[in-house]
Protein backbone atom coordinates (compact mmCIF):
# COMPACT_ATOMS: atom_id res chain seq x y z
CA UNK A 1 0.00 0.00 0.00
CA UNK A 2 1.07 3.39 -0.78
CA UNK A 3 -0.21 6.48 0.59
CA UNK A 4 -0.90 9.49 -1.79
CA UNK A 5 1.52 12.05 -0.01
CA UNK A 6 0.89 14.69 2.34
CA UNK A 7 0.62 17.88 0.04
CA UNK A 8 -1.66 15.92 -2.41
CA UNK A 9 -4.09 14.58 0.25
CA UNK A 10 -3.95 19.03 1.46
CA UNK A 11 -4.90 19.75 -1.69
CA UNK A 12 -8.00 17.30 -2.28
CA UNK A 13 -9.52 18.42 0.77
CA UNK A 14 -9.83 21.64 -0.57
CA UNK A 15 -10.71 20.00 -4.02
CA UNK A 16 -13.04 17.51 -3.12
CA UNK A 17 -15.10 19.98 -0.81
CA UNK A 18 -15.06 21.89 -4.35
CA UNK A 19 -16.85 19.07 -6.06
CA UNK A 20 -19.18 18.72 -3.15
CA UNK A 21 -20.26 22.29 -3.25
CA UNK A 22 -20.69 21.89 -6.90
CA UNK A 23 -23.50 19.03 -6.45
CA UNK A 24 -25.15 20.78 -3.69
CA UNK A 25 -25.87 24.28 -5.96
CA UNK A 26 -28.86 24.01 -7.08
CA UNK A 27 -30.11 21.09 -4.98
CA UNK A 28 -32.90 21.04 -2.65
CA UNK A 29 -30.96 20.81 0.46
CA UNK A 30 -33.89 19.43 2.69
CA UNK A 31 -34.31 16.04 0.32
CA UNK A 32 -33.08 12.99 2.24
CA UNK A 33 -29.79 11.43 1.27
CA UNK A 34 -30.70 7.79 0.20
CA UNK A 35 -27.88 6.93 1.30
CA UNK A 36 -27.42 8.37 4.39
CA UNK A 37 -31.25 8.03 5.48
CA UNK A 38 -30.64 10.15 8.64
CA UNK A 39 -29.69 12.82 6.92
CA UNK A 40 -30.98 15.22 4.42
CA UNK A 41 -28.46 17.34 1.97
CA UNK A 42 -27.86 20.59 4.29
CA UNK A 43 -26.81 18.18 7.30
CA UNK A 44 -24.68 16.22 5.26
CA UNK A 45 -22.96 18.67 4.27
CA UNK A 46 -22.54 20.22 7.71
CA UNK A 47 -21.73 16.99 8.72
CA UNK A 48 -18.03 17.45 6.12
CA UNK A 49 -17.54 20.91 7.19
CA UNK A 50 -17.79 20.06 10.75
CA UNK A 51 -15.41 17.32 10.85
CA UNK A 52 -12.92 19.47 8.95
CA UNK A 53 -12.61 22.01 11.56
CA UNK A 54 -12.65 19.12 14.29
CA UNK A 55 -9.81 17.94 12.39
CA UNK A 56 -7.94 21.25 12.10
CA UNK A 57 -8.62 22.22 15.70
CA UNK A 58 -6.87 18.71 16.71
CA UNK A 59 -4.08 19.07 14.71
CA UNK A 60 -3.85 23.12 15.04
CA UNK A 61 -4.32 22.32 18.98
CA UNK A 62 -1.36 20.11 19.09
CA UNK A 63 -4.38 17.65 21.05
CA UNK A 64 -3.32 14.89 22.85
CA UNK A 65 -7.00 13.59 23.33
CA UNK A 66 -10.53 13.64 22.07
CA UNK A 67 -11.79 17.44 21.96
CA UNK A 68 -15.35 17.35 22.13
CA UNK A 69 -17.27 18.99 18.69
CA UNK A 70 -19.14 21.31 20.54
CA UNK A 71 -15.21 23.35 21.92
CA UNK A 72 -14.73 23.43 18.18
CA UNK A 73 -15.05 27.28 16.77
CA UNK A 74 -18.30 27.40 14.43
CA UNK A 75 -18.43 23.27 14.15
CA UNK A 76 -22.50 23.57 13.44
CA UNK A 77 -22.10 25.44 9.90
CA UNK A 78 -24.91 29.15 9.43
CA UNK A 79 -28.13 28.80 10.90
CA UNK A 80 -30.14 30.97 8.64
CA UNK A 81 -30.41 28.28 5.88
CA UNK A 82 -28.94 30.74 2.88
CA UNK A 83 -27.39 27.70 0.53
CA UNK A 84 -24.85 30.46 -0.48
CA UNK A 85 -23.95 30.93 3.45
CA UNK A 86 -23.09 26.75 3.44
CA UNK A 87 -21.29 27.09 0.70
CA UNK A 88 -19.02 29.99 1.92
CA UNK A 89 -18.81 27.90 5.11
CA UNK A 90 -17.82 24.78 3.02
CA UNK A 91 -15.38 26.50 1.35
CA UNK A 92 -13.61 28.35 4.22
CA UNK A 93 -13.67 25.16 6.52
CA UNK A 94 -12.06 22.57 3.81
CA UNK A 95 -9.11 25.77 3.18
CA UNK A 96 -8.40 26.02 6.99
CA UNK A 97 -8.04 22.34 7.32
CA UNK A 98 -6.14 22.41 4.52
CA UNK A 99 -3.80 24.78 5.22
CA UNK A 100 -2.85 23.82 8.73
CA UNK A 101 -2.62 19.99 8.12
CA UNK A 102 -0.15 21.27 5.03
CA UNK A 103 2.02 24.11 7.81
CA UNK A 104 1.80 21.15 10.11
CA UNK A 105 3.60 18.55 7.98
CA UNK A 106 2.65 14.50 8.20
CA UNK A 107 4.76 13.72 11.27
CA UNK A 108 3.32 16.06 13.29
CA UNK A 109 1.87 14.66 16.50
CA UNK A 110 -2.34 15.01 17.06
CA UNK A 111 -4.79 12.91 19.22
CA UNK A 112 -6.66 10.49 16.75
CA UNK A 113 -9.13 7.29 17.32
CA UNK A 114 -7.26 5.30 14.80
CA UNK A 115 -4.08 3.61 14.87
CA UNK A 116 -1.71 6.56 14.00
CA UNK A 117 -2.02 10.14 15.79
CA UNK A 118 -0.23 12.57 12.98
CA UNK A 119 -1.37 15.45 10.95
CA UNK A 120 -0.79 12.97 8.26
CA UNK A 121 -3.40 10.49 9.83
CA UNK A 122 -5.74 13.28 9.80
CA UNK A 123 -5.24 14.40 6.09
CA UNK A 124 -5.70 11.20 4.82
CA UNK A 125 -9.01 10.58 6.54
CA UNK A 126 -10.35 14.37 6.01
CA UNK A 127 -9.84 13.81 2.37
CA UNK A 128 -11.74 10.18 2.35
CA UNK A 129 -14.39 11.43 4.83
CA UNK A 130 -14.86 14.21 1.47
CA UNK A 131 -14.49 11.48 -0.99
CA UNK A 132 -17.16 9.53 0.44
CA UNK A 133 -19.19 11.90 1.29
CA UNK A 134 -19.51 13.84 -1.87
CA UNK A 135 -20.67 10.34 -3.46
CA UNK A 136 -23.57 10.61 -0.82
CA UNK A 137 -24.14 14.40 -2.15
CA UNK A 138 -24.09 13.76 -6.10
CA UNK A 139 -26.49 10.22 -5.68
CA UNK A 140 -29.20 12.22 -3.56
CA UNK A 141 -28.89 15.07 -6.00
CA UNK A 142 -28.86 12.78 -9.26
CA UNK A 143 -25.83 13.84 -10.70
CA UNK A 144 -23.03 12.40 -11.59
CA UNK A 145 -20.14 11.06 -9.34
CA UNK A 146 -16.61 10.46 -10.35
CA UNK A 147 -13.49 10.40 -8.31
CA UNK A 148 -9.50 9.87 -9.54
CA UNK A 149 -8.43 6.22 -9.79
CA UNK A 150 -5.75 6.37 -7.40
CA UNK A 151 -8.31 8.45 -4.78
CA UNK A 152 -10.62 5.34 -5.51
CA UNK A 153 -7.83 2.91 -4.95
CA UNK A 154 -6.67 4.84 -1.58
CA UNK A 155 -10.31 4.68 0.14
CA UNK A 156 -10.64 0.99 0.00
CA UNK A 157 -7.11 0.69 1.46
CA UNK A 158 -8.11 2.78 4.32
CA UNK A 159 -11.74 1.63 5.02
CA UNK A 160 -9.78 -2.17 5.04
CA UNK A 161 -7.22 -0.34 8.01
CA UNK A 162 -10.69 0.61 9.60
CA UNK A 163 -12.04 -2.54 9.83
CA UNK A 164 -9.02 -4.18 10.97
CA UNK A 165 -8.68 -1.54 13.43
CA UNK A 166 -12.14 -2.20 14.45
CA UNK A 167 -11.15 -5.85 15.38
CA UNK A 168 -8.90 -5.23 17.24
CA UNK A 169 -9.64 -2.27 19.47
CA UNK A 170 -13.38 -2.36 19.61
CA UNK A 171 -14.90 -5.91 21.23
CA UNK A 172 -18.65 -5.50 20.56
CA UNK A 173 -18.06 -3.86 16.95
CA UNK A 174 -19.57 -6.15 14.48
CA UNK A 175 -16.28 -6.42 12.54
CA UNK A 176 -15.28 -8.82 14.99
CA UNK A 177 -17.49 -11.50 13.49
CA UNK A 178 -15.23 -10.72 10.22
CA UNK A 179 -13.10 -14.07 11.29
CA UNK A 180 -12.52 -17.62 10.30
CA UNK A 181 -9.59 -19.05 7.75
CA UNK A 182 -10.44 -20.16 4.28
CA UNK A 183 -12.52 -17.46 3.35
CA UNK A 184 -11.44 -14.72 1.34
CA UNK A 185 -12.95 -11.69 -0.83
CA UNK A 186 -11.54 -10.47 -4.19
CA UNK A 187 -12.07 -6.74 -5.62
CA UNK A 188 -11.33 -6.53 -8.64
CA UNK A 189 -11.55 -3.32 -10.99
CA UNK A 190 -11.62 -3.88 -14.62
CA UNK A 191 -10.56 -0.06 -16.07
CA UNK A 192 -7.61 0.63 -14.20
CA UNK A 193 -5.14 -1.09 -16.22
CA UNK A 194 -5.20 -4.98 -18.37
CA UNK A 195 -7.77 -7.12 -16.88
CA UNK A 196 -6.59 -10.35 -16.20
CA UNK A 197 -9.61 -12.16 -17.46
CA UNK A 198 -10.31 -10.39 -20.44
CA UNK A 199 -6.87 -8.67 -21.60
CA UNK A 200 -8.64 -5.05 -22.41
CA UNK A 201 -8.35 -1.80 -20.12
CA UNK A 202 -6.86 1.42 -19.82
CA UNK A 203 -3.20 0.99 -19.21
CA UNK A 204 -3.59 3.06 -16.32
CA UNK A 205 -0.91 1.42 -14.70
CA UNK A 206 -2.74 1.31 -11.28
CA UNK A 207 -2.57 -2.47 -9.48
CA UNK A 208 -6.31 -2.17 -8.64
CA UNK A 209 -7.01 -5.61 -7.19
CA UNK A 210 -7.26 -6.41 -3.64
CA UNK A 211 -7.48 -9.93 -2.14
CA UNK A 212 -8.57 -9.96 1.17
CA UNK A 213 -8.48 -13.21 4.06
CA UNK A 214 -9.97 -13.91 6.71
CA UNK A 215 -7.82 -15.32 9.43
CA UNK A 216 -8.74 -16.26 13.24
CA UNK A 217 -6.90 -13.06 14.72
CA UNK A 218 -8.82 -10.56 12.09
CA UNK A 219 -8.42 -9.96 8.24
CA UNK A 220 -5.56 -8.92 6.35
CA UNK A 221 -5.02 -7.96 2.40
CA UNK A 222 -2.65 -7.20 -0.26
CA UNK A 223 -3.27 -5.90 -3.55
CA UNK A 224 -3.04 -9.02 -6.71
CA UNK A 225 -5.05 -10.78 -9.21
CA UNK A 226 -6.02 -13.88 -6.94
CA UNK A 227 -8.05 -16.73 -6.59
CA UNK A 228 -11.48 -16.24 -4.36
CA UNK A 229 -14.40 -17.31 -2.31
CA UNK A 230 -16.02 -14.49 -3.71
CA UNK A 231 -15.04 -11.72 -5.98
CA UNK A 232 -16.50 -8.31 -7.11
CA UNK A 233 -15.49 -6.94 -9.67
CA UNK A 234 -16.35 -4.18 -12.13
CA UNK A 235 -14.71 -0.15 -12.83
CA UNK A 236 -13.24 1.10 -10.37
CA UNK A 237 -15.31 3.65 -8.89
CA UNK A 238 -18.47 1.34 -8.74
CA UNK A 239 -16.27 -1.14 -6.79
CA UNK A 240 -15.31 1.58 -3.92
CA UNK A 241 -19.09 2.60 -4.05
CA UNK A 242 -20.17 -0.93 -3.29
CA UNK A 243 -17.49 -1.88 -1.12
CA UNK A 244 -18.58 1.29 1.19
CA UNK A 245 -22.47 0.34 0.64
CA UNK A 246 -23.41 3.05 -1.81
CA UNK A 247 -24.03 0.85 -4.01
CA UNK A 248 -25.76 -2.29 -4.88
CA UNK A 249 -22.96 -4.48 -5.47
CA UNK A 250 -24.53 -6.37 -8.64
CA UNK A 251 -25.86 -3.50 -10.01
CA UNK A 252 -25.04 -1.69 -13.55
CA UNK A 253 -21.74 -2.52 -14.26
CA UNK A 254 -20.68 -4.49 -11.34
CA UNK A 255 -20.78 -8.38 -10.81
CA UNK A 256 -19.93 -11.01 -8.11
CA UNK A 257 -18.63 -13.75 -8.80
CA UNK A 258 -18.74 -17.27 -6.71
CA UNK A 259 -20.40 -16.93 -2.91
CA UNK A 260 -22.49 -14.03 -2.51
CA UNK A 261 -23.47 -14.82 1.21
CA UNK A 262 -19.84 -14.58 2.13
CA UNK A 263 -19.70 -10.42 0.55
CA UNK A 264 -23.17 -9.75 1.89
CA UNK A 265 -21.94 -11.08 5.49
CA UNK A 266 -19.12 -8.62 5.17
CA UNK A 267 -20.95 -5.74 3.74
CA UNK A 268 -23.44 -6.30 6.72
CA UNK A 269 -20.46 -6.33 9.83
CA UNK A 270 -17.61 -4.13 8.21
CA UNK A 271 -18.05 -0.83 10.05
CA UNK A 272 -16.66 2.61 10.91
CA UNK A 273 -15.83 0.75 14.84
Amino acid sequence: MTLLGHDRYCDEIVGQTALLRSHLAGADLSATVPTCPDWTLRQLAVHVGEAHRWAEHIVRTRATKNVPVEEVADFDGPTDGDPAALDAWLAQGAEKTAGTLRAAGPDTEAWSWGWERTAGFWARRMTQETVIHRADAAIAAGVTYAVAPELAADAIDEWLQIVRFAQEKYPDDTAQELRGAGRSIHLHATDTDTDTDTGTGTGAGLDAEWLIEFDDKGIGWRRGHEKATVALRGPLTEVMLAFYRRLPPDGGRLEVLGERELLDFWLERATFG
